[in-house]
């Protein structure tokens, strides 16, 4: 189903929308259908089960909507398998349900709520994506560039099949050569069967010491196959991922310091123009539009958390003028900080701990 975009509730552009359930269903090929049906069922079934963090899966649920809350989502694949959620990742605001699922390949600021639990029952599955999988499959798998064939090695060196320079500049530099995906990916059969499979482990967990590695390779090879393989080159062990995750680093461990493009890419080895490339890959957003978005992230929590006022949050997170904040928080979440805060705290305060989602509670009380 194309993306359709309309405008939200806070007159901003959002792709997608909360109560086209319907449509996507009508929309989805059979086969995926099914396979999203049983994945769903034990993501129900097999919410509180212990063996969930042996196969590297976070299965949440929530019983209403509930407000956008800033989280940083690590590297993984996530899917809304029941109800529809809002999430913003840098420019990029959309509505969506189990008809996409979203690849995050290095720790994310995202911004993100329900907005629709059908009959009280929202159901998500996050998956950690390991690195060391990727690397291990990525150099047997094909994906394909605009200029021809590449094979991806553990490496993240490229070769491309194609004319002239754009095989050279994608070995020189692997970003080089691959167009950034769209930032929710599209389900095949294949991949969706193998996310159900892996997910049916719960129903088996005698399995899981032998099943277990086979089934997470083979769901990394599906998302290989996928329109999201750049990001989940990304994600391994490569020179592209670890060149972001070192920036990513960087920016979260000295967040209040006023880094430069420059000054970032010499701390992690590469040109200022590499950096921004394969930070646009791999994120979506430029290295200092990532710094942005953690601040404000930050800063939100402290005042939500903390008590503290807009004036320390922002001093905290490294803005030097009020009305500067104060405009960029505006522009991230479309209210004054203060007044924000204040919603949110009540907002909070009005949503049962077992109806909200534990890592949420948790990335906002963290002190």
């Amino acid at each position: 189903m194309s993306d359709q975009q309309h405008s939200g509730g806070d007159g901003i552009g959002v792709v997608g929308a909360a109560d086209d359930s319907d449509a996507v269903e009508r929309a989805l090929d059979p086969e995926i259908r099914a396979s999203l049906d049983r994945a769903a069922d034990l993501a129900g079934r097999r919410r509180d089960s212990p063996h969930a963090a042996a196969l590297g899966l976070r299965l949440s649920g929530v019983d209403r909507p509930t407000g956008m809350l800033p989280q940083t989502y690590p590297p993984s694949l996530s899917l809304a398998l029941r109800g529809r959620k809002r999430s913003i990742i840098g420019a990029h605001d959309a509505i969506w349900g189990r008809e996409r699922f979203l690849v995050t390949p290095v720790d994310l600021p995202v911004v993100a709520g329900v907005v629709e639990a059908p009959d009280g029952d929202f159901r998500s599955v996050m998956w950690r994506l390991d690195p060391l999988v990727i690397a291990e499959v990525a150099p047997l798998v094909a994906t394909s560039t605009s200029s021809g064939t590449i094979a991806a090695g553990a490496g993240g060196a490229t070769r491309s099949t194609g004319a002239g320079g754009a095989g050279e500049a994608a070995a020189a530099d692997p970003a080089a050569g691959r167009s950034t995906p769209d930032r929710l990916g599209t389900w095949t059969p294949e991949l969706a069967d193998a996310v159900a499979r892996l997910l049916g482990l719960l129903d088996r967990p005698e399995d899981i010491p032998v099943l277990a590695p086979l089934l997470a390779r083979e769901v990394v090879l599906r998302l290989l196959q996928s329109d999201q393989a750049p990001r989940i080159l990304a994600a391994g062990s490569t020179p592209d991922a670890d060149t972001v995750s070192r920036a990513v680093a960087l920016i979260v461990d000295e967040l209040a310091r006023p880094w430069s493009l420059d000054e970032l890419a010499a701390r992690v080895g590469v040109s200022a123009s590499t950096l921004g490339r394969r930070f646009a890959t791999v994120t979506g957003m430029s290295p200092l539009q990532y710094q942005k978005r953690s601040r404000l992230g930050e800063a939100r929590r402290r005042m939500i958390v903390r008590g503290e006022t807009a004036a320390e949050a922002a001093a905290a997170v490294g803005y030097r003028s009020a009305s500067h904040f104060s405009r960029d928080y505006r522009a991230a979440y479309r209210e004054a900080p203060g007044r924000d805060a204040v919603r949110a705290r009540e907002l909070l305060a009005a949503v049962p701990r077992d109806g909200l989602d534990a890592a949420d509670w948790a990335g906002l009380s963290t002190a």
